[in-house]
């Protein structure tokens, strides 16, 4: 790992940014959807101090894979909870997704000659990307845990939510594998999509 300081420089605003869009994209989807918790306790914010989870935001600095400090959500104010609750997990990661493109679509069409300017655009694609598709993962706390508890058939989520008292230690150990032991397996899952996308919105070859 390069820990050139202009690299880090950049490193902290971007990561800043896209934790930031990826909560405040989960409290406005459950605002939309009747649950006013996240607004009203200040988490409908653009102030990344309020989303930033310590240890996921190491993760995401070091490895590009990471999360943020879940928002508060409600279900009881939602009409229709298995619903809503999809709704509202899958909207940081397609927040994050969506900066990607634009900094995809900056890349292939705006071209600048300051490495500054190619480097903050490379770093966004690169971290939405890591932050929206690793949080698509059906571990707990992950958004995916969210989305796939409630696609299941209900007996077979009640089995799930025992298991994801469980998670946040399965996927801490599942990220120290992968990155001290070299096991590879987020890296076998994400990596992929994540060329395969930033290739795809910025026309270069990753």
């Amino acid at each position: 790992m390069s820990f050139d300081i202009g690299q880090w420089i950049v490193k902290i605003p971007v990561l800043l940014f896209a934790i930031t869009i990826h909560e405040y994209a989960h409290g406005r989807a459950a605002l939309s959807l009747g649950d006013p918790t996240a607004k009203s306790l200040g988490r409908l914010s653009f102030n990344p101090l309020t989303h930033i989870d310590p240890l996921g935001a190491i993760c995401l600095f070091l490895f590009n894979f990471g999360w943020a400090k879940p928002v508060p959500v409600d279900p009881r104010y939602f009409r229709n909870p298995r619903r809503d609750i999809i709704i509202m997990s899958i909207s940081g990661p397609l927040a994050n997704i969506s900066a990607a493109l634009l900094a995809g679509l900056l890349i292939r069409h705006v071209f600048l000659p300051w490495d500054l300017y190619r480097m903050v655009l490379v770093y966004l694609l690169f971290m939405n990307l890591g932050l929206g598709l690793f949080n698509l993962l059906p571990l707990p706390p992950l958004d995916g845990s969210h989305i796939l508890e409630n696609v299941l058939p209900p007996n077979v989520a009640q089995r799930y939510r025992e298991f994801k008292r469980w998670g946040p230690f399965v996927l801490l150990g599942v990220i120290m594998l992968d990155n001290f032991a070299h096991t590879g397996i987020i890296s076998t899952i994400l990596l992929g999509p994540m060329r395969y996308l930033a290739s795809l919105f910025s026309g270069l070859n990753f």
